[in-house]
Parts: C-alpha cells; sequence; structure tokens
C-alpha cells in the first residue's frame, strides 16, 4: 500500500508507521492548482464539456502527475523527494502536491 504526504506536512516524520526501504523505490506526485487559485484551463475544459452534451459537470481542475523511479533509495530518499516537490515539481504559492510513495 502506498505511503501518501501532502506538502510534506506529513511526510517527514513518518517514525516506525512508514518504514523506509533501501533498493528501488517508486514515487508519483500529483501536483494541483489550490483551491484558491483559480484554474482558467480547468474552467475551459468544463465549458468544453458542457458544449459537448454533459453540463452536470461542474468543475474541472487540471494538474500534472509525475511518476520517478529511484535507484538504491536510502534513508533520506524521501525527504528529499519532497524537497525537490516543493522547490523544482510545484509553485507552492499556487500549487498544492500530493507525494506518494512505494518501498
Amino acid at each position: 500500500m502506498p505511503r501518501i504526504a501532502e506538502n510534506g506536512i506529513s511526510g517527514l516524520n513518518f517514525g516506525s508507521r512508514f518504514p523506509i526501504f533501501d533498493g528501488l523505490m517508486k514515487a508519483r506526485v500529483t501536483v494541483m492548482p489550490k483551491k484558491s487559485v483559480l484554474d482558467p484551463q480547468g474552467v475551459a475544459v468544463r465549458d468544453a464539456i458542457a458544449h459537448h452534451g454533459f453540463p452536470q459537470v461542474s468543475a474541472v481542475r487540471i494538474g500534472k502527475v509525475m511518476e520517478i523511479e529511484i535507484d538504491d533509495a536510502g534513508p533520506d530518499a524521501e525527504a528529499r523527494l519532497h524537497e525537490i516537490c516543493a522547490d523544482l515539481l510545484s509553485n507552492p504559492v499556487i500549487e498544492d502536491y500530493v507525494l506518494q510513495i512505494e518501498g
């Protein structure tokens, strides 16, 4: 079962609840606009869906998903992934990220 941490809040101190495994690690990062940020691309897609005969769709949010494989992941791999998510893969001012890790 994957471990899920949003924006590093619970991802840096898992203790014994989520052990970090040496070896291959797979991570999936989902980046989405914050709820408080207007998503013009999502609005355009929602309007296009309504135009195609499905007006019941009330909201669409457009984001991105990245799958990352790490060879020889050490004990600090998860913390380093959170740094990369916050510094490189997302813009923390307007986006939230969810990090899912499979050992």
